[in-house]
């Protein structure tokens, strides 16, 4: 019978001050900003590819059927098959490892900022041309800011698939946290996954709380209390009065 092995144990390689040192090649500051950077920069070149496609699409209403579309099946991609496939055809690199994690992420980008520019009140656009306001200074004036927490979203979203995701780095020989996880199974050291594990956990909530404390700057505080304000009651009607009722 295996014996159970304590929890803490699992905590071993994490709270190890040796595998913190920055003098160390390898150790967990280095593959954590390496993580960092592959999330950020594949979200950057994705929001660059996605929002102003989404943007066109929702103020147009023009080519959604097909941009969303292939949009849906970039998700239905399988990161790792189409990473093994980006290394078979173009080698180790860089390359391979952004093209997956940029058609991860594209879609959520994409599928939100068209529904955000969509869901933007008709009236809003209708009175924004009313005063004369050409079309691009109707989408950037009016539809994006009415839409932006849609959009925002749809960058949260992106930012949290391609950091639990940019693990798969490690398997054509990168670091970031994925390294952890790679090295540890590899060598059966459980404490080692556990902490790479916990890491990419910890590191997504961080970028979600970022996501939100920006959505909470650039979000106008008006748009903000539209989601949660609620409607007050509408006062009772007093009772009708009955003939032959006295005060």
């Amino acid at each position: 019978m295996t014996a159970v092995t304590p929890m803490i144990n699992y905590f071993g390689y994490l709270l190890d001050g040796a595998n913190w040192a920055w003098s160390t090649s390898g150790s967990i500051p280095h593959l954590l900003l390496q993580h960092i950077e592959y999330t950020l920069v594949a979200v950057l070149i994705s929001a660059a590819i996605a929002l102003p496609v989404g943007l066109l699409i929702g103020h147009t209403n023009r080519g959604a059927f097909l941009a969303i579309n292939i949009g849906n099946a970039g998700r239905s991609l399988p990161t790792f098959g189409l990473l093994s496939l980006m290394v078979t055809l173009v080698g180790i690199g860089t390359l391979p490892v952004l093209v997956a994690l940029v058609v991860l992420a594209v879609p959520p980008i994409l599928a939100a900022t068209y529904a955000g520019i969509r869901s933007v009140d008709r009236s809003a656009v209708d009175a924004a041309v009313g005063m004369g306001m050409r079309p691009t200074q109707v989408l950037f004036r009016a539809e994006v800011p009415m839409a932006l927490p849609l959009i925002i979203s749809g960058l949260r979203s992106a930012t949290l698939q391609v950091c639990a995701t940019a693990t798969v780095a490690a398997y054509v020989g990168f670091g970031g946290l994925g390294r952890l996880l790679i090295d540890g199974l590899s060598f059966n050291a459980y404490d080692q996954v556990f902490a790479g594990a916990v890491l990419v956990a910890l590191l997504a909530i961080a970028f979600d709380l970022l996501g939100a404390a920006t959505e909470r700057a650039v979000v106008s505080p008006g748009i903000q209390s539209r989601g949660t304000r609620r409607t007050r009651p509408a006062p009772a009607s007093p009772p009708a009065r009955t003939a032959g009722t006295s005060r």
